[in-house]
């Protein structure tokens, strides 16, 4: 529900960036740039700031789509029917792509990857706003059109912006979506899909309820699961690297099922427990309680699969006709298995994601708890 108080980037500052809740998803600074105000940039660390505080129109809407604000919660959960604690879904299923090269680049099933290159190669889409590595390790926004640009998209990295994703295939949220966005209606590309972790998508979602423009031009949402995020310097400074004894320049790939996987170039994996992942996780990952992705249109992630699959949670009526014709058109396959056994247990493929979903929601709980205590 919208408050009825003036609202503008100084209570952004005070309530979210100063409490170390800011998710850095840079979307307050990408609308007001993407829609030529210009009166925020970014700042030391990637948070946001004053550019020229005297073009700031301080009409709150910088305020209004931060995902970590309480303001249009209520609108976007009914509108996504929202239900506790996974939100809206229709159907889940352990799936994977059928092109080899995918697979191979991807850490788990592809299933992201070629949902994207289904929709480019049927004129769903016009662009997939994605991320790739550059060649200092770090990630950069890209509008990938073909194959060729989904693959340098695809597979995990280190990177000193990135998420823990429960999918391999991560995409930063430390870039300027809506900037992107914008970028792509000057190019002529009306309809894009847009691959992102939960703060993004919410963010998106926020300001199509507002219909603010340029996300008039998302037309379909991938959300991957997301536990927290990490830098490199967070496991340096942490001893992770030398606790484990390992080399970061030796890993190539990042997963994360029940446990942390380090997939070693030596082709050696290695289990670290999420607890120890924990002791490094920021505020602000503490402060969300969105595990899987509930605002997608589809949300992705490892955890409950075998290895090479991907878990997929068909959220609503759109997110089920693009996997239904991808899967038609044998752009993935689904594995056929429902049910892991794990310590003698049998556990659905829902039940599994539903339990992170409760701890992370917990956890969210008791931070709130932590943070009005002080």
């Amino acid at each position: 529900m919208l408050s009825k108080k003036i609202l503008s980037f100084d209570n952004l500052i005070a309530e979210v960036v100063d409490q170390n809740l800011c998710n850095r998803c840079e979307g307050c600074v990408s609308f007001c740039s993407a829609n030529g105000i210009s009166a925020l940039k970014i700042g030391k660390d990637g948070y946001p700031e004053y550019l020229d505080k005297d073009k700031c129109m301080e009409g709150g809407i910088c305020y209004l789509i931060c995902p970590k604000t309480i303001e249009l919660e209520e609108e976007i959960s009914e509108k996504y029917n929202w239900k506790y604690p996974l939100g809206q879904w229709q159907d889940i299923f352990s799936a994977r792509s059928t092109d080899s090269v995918i697979r191979e680049a991807a850490t788990d099933g592809g299933i992201v990857t070629s949902l994207l290159l289904y929709m480019l190669e049927n004129n769903v889409i016009d662009g997939a706003i994605v991320s790739r590595r550059t060649e200092n390790c770090g990630r950069i926004p890209m509008i990938a059109k073909n194959r060729a640009e989904l693959l340098e998209a695809t597979g995990s990295f280190w990177s000193e912006a990135t998420h823990l994703d429960e999918l391999g295939n991560v995409y930063s949220s430390c870039f300027p979506v809506i900037k992107v966005i914008k970028e792509s209606a000057e190019k002529d590309m009306k309809r894009l899909a847009l691959v992102g972790t939960p703060c993004q998508i919410k963010a998106i979602r926020k300001m199509q309820a507002m219909n603010i423009v340029p996300s008039h031009l998302i037309v379909f949402t991938i959300g991957l699961f997301c536990m927290q995020c990490f830098t490199l310097d967070d496991l340096v400074k942490q001893e992770f690297a030398k606790k484990h004894n390992l080399k970061i320049e030796d890993v190539g790939k990042v997963n994360i099922k029940d446990k942390l996987i380090l997939h070693m170039k030596s082709g050696l994996k290695i289990h670290i427990p999420l607890e120890e992942v924990e002791q490094i996780a920021h505020d602000a990952c503490l402060a969300c309680s969105d595990f899987a992705n509930d605002y997608a249109d589809i949300s992705a992630g490892g955890l409950g699969s075998e290895d090479g699959y991907t878990s997929i949670i068909v959220r609503n009526s759109i997110g089920k006709q693009i996997y239904s014709e991808a899967l038609y058109k044998g752009y993935v396959e689904n594995s056929g298995v429902s049910i892991i056994t794990k310590k003698d247990r049998d556990y659905k493929l829902i039940d599994i994601i539903r339990d992170f979903a409760i701890k992370k929601r917990i956890r969210y709980e008791q931070h709130q708890h932590i943070v009005t205590d002080k």
